[in-house]
C-alpha cells in the first residue's frame, strides 16, 4: 500500500525513501500527533486518537483512479501522488462515517488472510501525518 509520489509536469520530483515498508511512502511513524493524545489498540498496532475517527480526505484532496494507468491517484494542488495495492481500497472507506475499527472490519472480511489489523491502522496514521486524510 505504499504511494509513489509524482511531480507534476516540469517540477522536481521530492525525494522518496525505499527503504521503508509503510503505506505512505515517507518518515511517517505508526502514531499521527501522538502529543497529548490517548492510544488507543486497534488491533495489535496503538494508533493515537483513533477511537472515534471517522477518516475523510482532506478538503482538497481528490481520489480518482486512472484507467491509463490501471492505478488510483491522490490528486492535490500541483501535486499526483500514485497509489499501489490496495491504498485506494482502504481510502474509499475513508468517508467521515466510518471509524478506523469499522474500516478495518470491511477490509479483512475483503481480504481474509490479510493483516489489514496492524497495516490498515498504520497506513492511516502516516495518511493523516502527510495531511492527506483528517
Amino acid at each position: 500500500m505504499k504511494p509513489v509520489r509524482e511531480a507534476p509536469p516540469g517540477a522536481r520530483a521530492p525525494a522518496e525513501s525505499e527503504d521503508e515498508g509503510d503505506g505512505a511512502g515517507g518518515h511517517a511513524g505508526a502514531g499521527a500527533g501522538a502529543g497529548e493524545n490517548e492510544l488507543v489498540g486497534v488491533g495489535e498496532v496503538t494508533v493515537a486518537g483513533a477511537e472515534g475517527w471517522s477518516p475523510v480526505l482532506s478538503r482538497s484532496v481528490m481520489l480518482r483512479h486512472d484507467r491509463v494507468r490501471g492505478t488510483d491517484l491522490l490528486l492535490m494542488p500541483e501535486r499526483v501522488v500514485v497509489l499501489r495495492g490496495s491504498a485506494g481500497a482502504v481510502l474509499r472507506l475513508c468517508d467521515g462515517r466510518r471509524e478506523v475499527a469499522a474500516i478495518v472490519a470491511e477490509l479483512a472480511e475483503r481480504f481474509p488472510g490479510a493483516s489489514v489489523a496492524t497495516e490498515v491502522p498504520e497506513f492511516l496514521g502516516r495518511m493523516r501525518e502527510e495531511g492527506w486524510i483528517r
